[in-house]
């Protein structure tokens, strides 16, 4: 599949749906983008985190954050936040849509990740702080059943599907790895 025709695929899906969109509570608001971008073919961009950073240390995530006070909407926390985790310039992002609010079980987010398409050239530059390094994976990757597994994990009681996807070396889990499934439902299942 090409970018545009993932792009364009991204689109109608999302503009055909009701978003599921978790009440205002205890959860912290947050917001991810979920950048799309052609490297001879369409990626996915994610972030891996560094070992300093207070939560999720060395793990993969999408550029993102929690909702500042200053930010007019979910949306502009994810361009602040992927300007300022990996240097994604907010005029580069045309916006897509939103996908389903996803919450966290051990942090207590509740995250609500954008779709993007990275429209001009990109130096990525990782802040060094929070970020360590930025990593494209291909969709084809993300679709390859062999890179993909899915495990059960009990945790307070509760017995949940973890899911997981394997690239270059890295393990994509946890809240991303569901945001990549419901993004991956979205585009290859029927309509």
């Amino acid at each position: 599949m090409t970018l545009e025709a993932l792009v364009a695929r991204t689109r109608e899906r999302l503009a055909g749906r009701r978003r599921r969109v978790v009440p205002h509570g205890p959860l912290v608001r947050a917001a991810v983008l979920v950048p799309l971008l052609d490297r001879d073919g369409p990626c996915l961009v994610f972030a891996k985190r560094t070992e300093r950073v207070g939560t999720h240390r060395g793990q993969i995530s999408f550029p993102g954050g929690a909702l500042d006070p200053a930010d007019p909407s979910l949306l502009d926390t994810a361009l602040r936040e992927s300007e300022e985790e990996v240097g994604l310039p907010r005029r580069a992002v045309e916006p897509l849509g939103a996908l389903d609010d996803t919450e966290t079980v051990a942090t207590q987010f509740v995250i609500t990740p954008w779709v993007g398409v990275v429209c001009e050239p990109v130096v990525w530059r990782p802040d060094g702080e929070e970020i360590e390094k930025v990593i494209e994976v291909p969709f084809a990757a993300l679709v390859e059943p062999a890179n993909a597994r899915v495990e059960r994990r009990e945790r307070g009681g509760v017995v949940r599907e973890v899911y997981f996807y394997d690239y270059g070396g890295e393990t994509i889990w946890g809240a991303t790895a569901r945001i990549v499934k419901d993004y991956l439902d979205l585009v290859t299942g029927a309509p």
